[in-house]
């Protein structure tokens, strides 16, 4: 007998797979559709078969599982090599008794118990019901099931944990994602990728995720461009650029702005009172400037400094230092 899955039709046109690359949304399709699937959403899906199944390498499907894991769509399971889909239930559930019935089976066979315990809580969300389905209360499962449920509070979608970041846990008519998540400008995972940085592992968005919460999604996107525009495409670039916004303070984009706009009108005095460009020309940001700049901006602007004189008298102390 021929299985078929649906996929609607306004899938191509949610707010969440709109931000996607191409291939995550190719990824998210093969999940709903693969051969592996079921009736109920849960099945056993080894990554040995996703690599057959896709063509992709094993660090490219670690990657996509630790992403939409990320994203709140599914949950995977090393120990049995189960992933659940957490949409699943809300489009793609047929409430007939025979499908009830193939569900209910289904479901009896997942190993991995709290799993199991989830689909009944989705299914109770969502208000539909299958008999003979129960989540076993008892004290060490229930504790289980509680640590569970926190688990997928913390890993909700991760445009959801930056809103309420940026925006103080407030409401906004912004557009949602398929599960009612806010979605926010360029998504800087995919601008890390499409912009030649090279392939996510899960060390650097473990990072880009540190980053996004410690300052936001415009400024870690507004680093990578730096990086872009001066030829660096390197996240060791971007980090430090991070760090020094970081360091001084800057929480936003308008911040580091105004900041960057105060710097240039800084060097504009300085060359007007001093004559002279510096002979030495950076490439780097303003930030990057060493702590030999830096203390050199406090002194005053008619003060000359004899750059030939201090040094030999660093020499002359040092030479007195080796002598004792």
């Amino acid at each position: 007998m021929a299985v078929y899955r649906q996929v609607h039709c306004e899938f191509w046109q949610d707010a969440f797979v709109l931000d996607l690359t191409p291939e995550e949304k190719y990824f998210y399709v093969y999940l709903m559709t693969n051969s592996k699937t079921t009736q109920c959403g849960i099945y056993e899906l080894p990554k040995r078969i996703i690599e057959t199944e896709t063509g992709y390498n094993r660090e490219t499907v670690e990657k996509l599982l630790q992403r939409f894991t990320e994203y709140g769509k599914i949950r995977y399971n090393e120990a049995t090599k189960e992933i659940i889909i957490l949409n699943w239930i809300k489009y793609n559930f047929i409430n007939s008794p025979k499908v009830k019935k193939c569900i209910a089976k289904e479901v009896a066979q997942v190993k991995h118990e709290p799993f199991r315990n989830l689909y009944i809580t989705l299914l109770e969300r969502y208000g539909y019901r299958i008999d003979g389905l129960s989540i076993d209360l008892g004290e060490e499962k229930e504790k289980e099931e509680e640590k569970e449920e926190e688990k997928e509070k913390n890993n909700n979608n991760l445009a959801d944990k930056i809103d309420e970041k940026n925006l103080g846990n407030q409401n906004s008519n912004e557009p949602k994602d398929i599960v009612g998540h806010k979605q926010q400008g360029p998504n800087p995972f995919v601008f890390f990728e499409q912009n030649g940085f090279g392939t996510i592992g899960s060390y650097i968005a473990d990072k880009i995720t540190g980053w996004i919460n410690d300052l936001s999604q415009d400024l870690v996107i507004e680093a990578m461009k730096l990086a872009v525009e001066q030829g660096t495409k390197k996240w060791a670039y971007v980090e430090a650029i991070l760090k020094s916004w970081f360091n001084a303070g800057l929480k936003t984009l308008e911040q580091v702005n105004a900041a960057t706009l105060a710097h240039k009108e800084q060097q504009m005095k300085r060359t007007a009172h001093g004559g002279q460009h510096p002979t030495r020309q950076e490439i780097l940001p303003h930030w990057f400037e060493d702590n030999q700049s830096q203390s050199s901006e406090g002194k005053n602007h008619g003060e000359t400094i004899d750059f030939e004189a201090e040094k030999e008298k660093l020499l002359e102390r040092m030479k007195k230092y080796k002598s004792k």
